[in-house]
């Protein structure tokens, strides 16, 4: 069973989204400064949508944590829109007389033309709305704001016991870093969020901009792929033992949860369909001074669904978004006929961003994944737990 477990609730243009985690220790150090930064960092990125100016992130700590730290019980933050003035019709959530007035103001439109790649149509369908805003409201990207919050509060824990999780772009649009180009270490994060589209290689940086600067020119929306590493990770956390508690499992199931993620690989990937056995796995050594280590990281981090020791290095592709200004075929829900999809403010390319999305979701499954191992209500408990195994795989 999951150690940890959490919830988020809120709607694109509604009042607030909310977050809520049970399960973390008390004693993590936790400020609204630390939240707001991190709210921050998921606003980056070359190709970004006006709307990242408007959308600014106020954010509260409701309950679970009392003077900087955690207390144990469940921590609840409130992260406020500061455009629900302009939404509070459209999306109020009371029952209302006015509702064809409402839909002929404009935000409150009835909107009937679902996007091809959106959860429009098929929420449309499941849920027997008459509104594709009803499913894409939910469905919109907005809601990763409070997984970042919720992601936060685990990296804390992790910071703890010296593991850090950082992300880094290698793709968008076809434009790629070199696959010989050095991977980036913990120091490297702040020299990575002030590149235009956190890519750790200039060179790559560059094309990668010059690649969305044609999506402008073209109404196009590009996609990429975001690679996250984490260092510091004891051998051991997942395991063996049934396919729900594989760490490789839990974590590409995290990623592929944040919206418009289409797939996964660990270490070398799908490129381990091409190679030799000899060339897919890492080798063992042992030494005096160091215990087991491994000669190369093929692997990713992972084996028989539990981490190594060694960095987690996973890849994640995300597609180019649904909203186009350009839009593409479709059809009314209501009448069938034919026409183009509804057009909604987006990014060109959001995959700099998805980046800091992809650490938080990490991060949460590596803290479950090591309270998994071992237990504790405080952190101080957890550090002594964790310390404890390490001496014991050491003496193995």
């Amino acid at each position: 069973m999951p150690r940890l477990r959490y919830l988020t609730a809120g709607e694109s243009h509604g009042k607030a989204l909310t977050a809520t985690i049970e399960g973390l220790p008390a004693g993590l150090p936790v400020s609204q400064g630390v939240l707001a930064k991190q709210l921050w960092r998921r606003r980056l990125g070359y190709g970004r949508s006006p709307r990242m100016d408007f959308e600014v992130d106020e954010l509260e700590v409701l309950g679970g944590v009392r003077h900087g730290r955690t207390l144990g019980s469940p921590v609840s933050v409130v992260i406020q829109n500061t455009e629900w003035p302009k939404w509070v019709d459209a999306m109020d959530p009371e029952p209302r007389d006015d509702l064809d007035q409402i839909r002929d103001s404009g935000r409150g439109e009835q909107l009937t033309r679902p996007r091809p790649g959106h959860a429009d149509l098929v929420g449309a369908l499941k849920y027997e709305y008459e509104d594709v805003r009803d499913a894409l409201e939910r469905a919109s990207a907005r809601e990763t704001a409070a997984r970042v919050v919720v992601g936060t509060l685990c990296s804390q824990l992790l910071d703890a016991v010296g593991v850090r999780v950082i992300s880094h772009v290698v793709r968008i649009g076809g434009e790629a870093v070199p696959e010989d180009a050095p991977m980036p270490s913990p120091g490297d994060l702040d020299r990575i969020d002030e590149d235009p589209v956190r890519c750790f290689h200039a060179d790559a940086s560059q094309r990668m901009q010059d690649r969305i600067d044609w999506a402008v020119d073209e109404n196009e929306t590009l996609g990429g792929v975001i690679e996250v590493v984490a260092y510091g990770l004891p051998p051991g956390l997942g395991s063996h033992v049934h396919a729900d508690r594989k760490i490789d499992g839990r974590l590409a199931g995290a990623a592929l949860g944040v919206q418009a993620m289409k797939g996964v690989e660990f270490g070398l990937g799908f490129r381990l369909g091409d190679v030799p056995g000899s060339q897919a796995h890492d080798e063992i050594t042992w030494t005096d001074q160091d215990g087991y280590s491994r000669t190369s990281d093929r692997a990713g981090g992972i084996e028989a669904g539990m981490t190594t020791g060694q960095p987690l290095i996973m890849r994640v592709v995300m597609k180019p978004l649904s909203s186009l200004d350009r839009p593409l075929k479709t059809v009314h829900i209501d009448t069938h006929e034919e026409d183009v999809a509804i057009t909604q403010r987006s990014d060109r390319c959001a995959v700099p961003r998805a980046g800091v999305v992809l650490e938080h979701v990490v991060a949460y499954e590596l803290a479950d994944a090591l309270l998994e191992k071992t237990g504790g209500d405080t952190v101080a408990e957890v550090k002594r737990n964790l310390q404890g195994y390490l001496d014991a795989v050491a003496e193995r």
